[in-house]
Order: structure tokens, then C-alpha cells, then sequence
């Protein structure tokens, strides 16, 4: 594996922990709540065009991770449900329940997905389709801790 691999794998799987043989996207998706700590300081508008960066980021980094593995969406690449907590907690208050909530809300809607998630899992390729399923998982778990809190 060339240097672009090493940095890409280590990326895509969420600094290593995707590597967990089990509930790797449990697991990687907690790296993604430092990420949401450190934006909760940021204004909204600033946050969300972050996000939006990290985004881009994820979907060329899971697309690439992609290729490296030759499997599609392997289990292993858990920038997605990274992209995808901060998505739900974004804007939402910092606190202890709203991150546990967050976190149990976006992993329940991320392996439920109910449509549309599960519709763009499967009719998206590559890196897109690995990341924006989790976005949308996002937005919906977004949407109902705001509706709770």
C-alpha cells in the first residue's frame, strides 16, 4: 500500500477504528463526536459550510477507500457515519443527552434506514452512495432532536 493508500485507509476508516471486527460503524462513529464538540463553538452558518467541506471530503475519501479494498461500501470505511453524527448534531445544544440521544438516534436510523435513506445506499455509487445515506440518516435525526429537545 503506497502512502496515498495509508492516508486514505486512515482516514476512511475513522482513524483506525472501523478496523474493530465488530459494530465498526457503532464504533466508528464515535471519532465523530470530537468533530461535533469542536464545531459546536462555531456559528451555525460557519458549522453547516464545514460540514458541507467535510462532505466533499468523505465522499472522495470512502470513494477512494472503495477502490483500495475493491468491495463495495466495505464495513471497514466509517467516514460516512462520521459525516453523518455531525450532520445530526449539528446546531443542536452540546450537552450530554443531546449527544447520547444524537448518537443512539442516528446509529438506530443509520441501520433502520427508512426511505429515503436506504434508497440512496442503493441507487448512488461509489463514495456518494457510501456518505450521503448517512447524511440523510443525519438530517433526519437532526430534525426529530430538535422536534425532542
Amino acid at each position: 500500500m503506497n502512502l496515498k493508500e495509508k492516508v486514505v485507509m486512515f482516514f476512511g476508516t475513522g482513524f483506525h477504528v472501523g478496523n474493530i471486527p465488530f459494530a465498526s460503524g457503532t464504533f466508528g462513529t464515535l471519532p465523530g463526536l470530537v468533530f461535533c464538540f469542536f464545531i459546536s463553538f462555531l456559528s451555525f452558518p460557519v458549522a453547516i459550510v464545514c460540514i458541507i467541506g467535510f462532505i466533499a471530503v468523505a465522499i472522495w475519501i470512502a470513494d477512494e477507500g472503495e477502490k483500495i479494498i475493491k468491495k463495495k461500501d466495505p464495513g471497514c470505511i466509517v467516514i460516512d457515519e462520521i459525516a453523518g453524527i455531525m450532520v445530526t448534531l449539528v446546531g443542536i445544544p452540546f450537552t450530554f443527552t443531546s449527544v447520547v440521544a444524537g448518537f443512539f438516534l442516528f446509529r438506530f436510523l443509520d441501520i433502520l434506514k427508512p426511505f429515503p435513506i436506504r434508497y440512496l445506499e442503493r441507487n448512488i455509487p461509489g463514495g456518494a452512495g457510501i456518505v450521503l445515506d448517512d447524511v440523510a440518516a443525519g438530517i433526519v435525526g437532526n430534525i426529530i432532536l430538535r422536534l425532542v429537545l
